[in-house]
């Protein structure tokens, strides 16, 4: 059978009912093409409907592109997904009743891809504990027409796991730079590589179909067989993408510093202003030790590594994404995912089997909301879902885990004069509140297993202890009870050293920031 077809022709072998599979990161790997002709023939014909989605890590611009594509009432009617935020359009359907809704951590759909292609019953793992998929709190549902169970509580040798359940993948649907006519696929110039194989070798296993879509097709034996990485007995129908929806990240159409083609130079990369976020990342990167493993998330913790590039410690640091990049130095917003100059680029599966292992030293994650026992939601507020991604996995099984953010949200305004803070305006919402609206890390977890944890903000610095969130430093220029105490849903415990933060954190230019000595 040919396997070079029309996107209309590929998009044709999904049956309704069926489960898909989706690759991508953000845009990185996302197979564009594919999800716009699912939307296109759903739009004129009504098929493909009634699809169950899966997908582990988020895939979108938080408007229209990615799993937006797919947000129509009747074109799924089941969502497992690892994260929501960057599809408003989902959201929007899980909302409304409209379609059952999970939210798994990414790492541990990633790794449901594996046991699926393995034909194991689920994916045991500690991760979740304790979490809002702990079945024991929500088990992972997002709404009141989501019934199933699809994770429980098992005991091995006295200990407690979660087990999520197998099922079968009927389509998935990924994305690779090159492929020969037969099918073999490599990712030369993706910035990622992700689940693909896992992806594939899980469809195949469960009697599906594998839809391939990529940049260019070449003659059969014409690639290195060491660099392909989807080989072509796993693949039924491939698709020539249009360039302006095979984009490398929805940022850039190609960079080469993210696939190893060329190192940019590091002089080359932008500072940030002095701002909150320049404060907190500051603040962060103090914690930072020489050569020791660190993830840094999403959002303000993007800044750290722009702080350590600029004080002159990047090189030795050792920054890894759940993505699969290690080395280098992290992209932000849109090509989130990829890493500038990276060592190397692991299947997005294996990073998390070192993750879930204990591999990271550290880890810098974004502050939502933190309430009085130390838990931090950063999945669901209100009727805005933005699911977990790989924040359990990874704030679960780091050696620290230090959360940045600013003290409170929506508006606030700040000046640095004389290296003071000034808090000129304060922002509409306070993120220390009483009870957090969902356990996106659990502080009871984390002092079950002794792991340290900071919380950074730009006028305070807290810390988890055994007697509760503990205010351990303030900064100069702060009023405690003003600006502190009365922004706080609950009142924290005052440490007997408490002390000022690092002036030097409130200064213009190059402050000479060296890292920590011992981890």
């Amino acid at each position: 059978m040919k396997k070079v077809m029309s996107s209309t022709d590929a998009i044709s072998l999904i049956k309704n009912g069926d489960t898909v599979a989706v690759g991508g990161f953000i845009g990185c790997g996302h197979p564009e093409e594919l999800t716009i002709k699912i939307s296109e023939c759903f739009l004129e014909k009504g098929i493909p409907n009634n699809l169950t989605l899966v997908y582990a890590a988020g895939q979108g611009d938080s408007k229209d592109k990615g799993l937006n594509h797919l947000g129509h009432e009747g074109l799924v009617s089941k969502v497992i997904g690892g994260h929501w935020g960057l599809a408003p359009k989902l959201v929007k359907l899980a909302i409304e009743n409209k379609i059952q809704a999970y939210n798994l951590p990414q790492g541990v759909i990633s790794h449901l891809y594996r046991d699926i292609s393995a034909g194991k019953p689920g994916t045991i793992t500690h991760v979740g504990l304790k979490t809002f998929v702990d079945p024991r709190i929500d088990g992972g549902k997002l709404n009141s027409v989501t019934k199933e169970d699809i994770v429980k509580v098992i005991e091995i040798d006295n200990k407690e796991y979660l087990f999520y359940k197998s099922f079968p993948i009927n389509v998935t649907l990924i994305r690779a730079s090159y492929a020969d006519e037969n099918g073999n696929a490599t990712m030369e110039k993706e910035a990622v590589t992700l689940d693909g194989l896992s992806m594939a070798q899980a469809a195949k296993n469960s009697s599906g179909i594998v839809i391939l879509q990529v940049e260019k097709i070449v003659a059969n034996g014409t690639l290195d067989p060491r660099k392909v990485k989807i080989p072509g007995i796993l693949v039924d129908a491939i698709v020539i993408s249009k360039p302006e929806n095979h984009m490398q990240t929805y940022a850039e159409q190609y960079n080469p510093s993210y696939n190893g083609e060329i190192k940019m130079a590091l002089s080359d990369i932008s500072g940030l202003k002095l701002d909150e976020r320049k404060i907190i990342s500051r603040r962060a990167a103090m914690e930072l030790i020489p050569n020791a493993i660190t993830n840094l998330g999403i959002g303000v913790p993007e800044g750290i590594s722009m702080v350590a590039n600029e004080e002159g410690i990047a090189n030795d640091l050792k920054v890894t994404l759940e993505s699969g990049p290690i080395g280098g130095i992290p992209a932000g917003g849109l090509s989130f995912g990829a890493s500038i100059n990276p060592e190397s680029i692991l299947d997005q599966s294996n990073q998390f089997d070192f993750y879930d292992g204990g591999g990271l030293d550290i880890a810098f994650l974004g502050l939502a909301q933190c309430d009085e026992k130390g838990n931090i939601n950063v999945s669901k507020f209100g009727p805005k879902i933005a699911g977990c991604g790989g924040f359990i996995n990874i704030t679960q099984n780091s050696k620290k885990v230090v959360f940045c953010g600013t003290f409170t949200a929506g508006g606030l305004k700040i000046e640095i004069q004389n290296g003071k803070l000034n808090i000129i305006q304060e922002g509409k919402t306070n993120k220390f509140i009483k009870t957090v609206e969902q356990i996106t890390f659990s502080a009871e977890y984390a002092l079950d297993v002794s792991q340290p944890v900071l919380y950074i903000t730009e006028r305070a610095v807290f810390k988890l202890t055994k007697e509760g969130v503990t205010l351990e430093e303030i900064a100069p220029g702060i009023d405690m009870q003003k600006d502190i105490l009365d922004k706080m849903d609950f009142a924290p415990i005052i440490s007997k050293d408490l002390r000022l933060m690092d002036k030097k954190l409130f200064n213009e230019g190059i402050v000479g920031i060296k890292l920590a000595k011992t981890k």
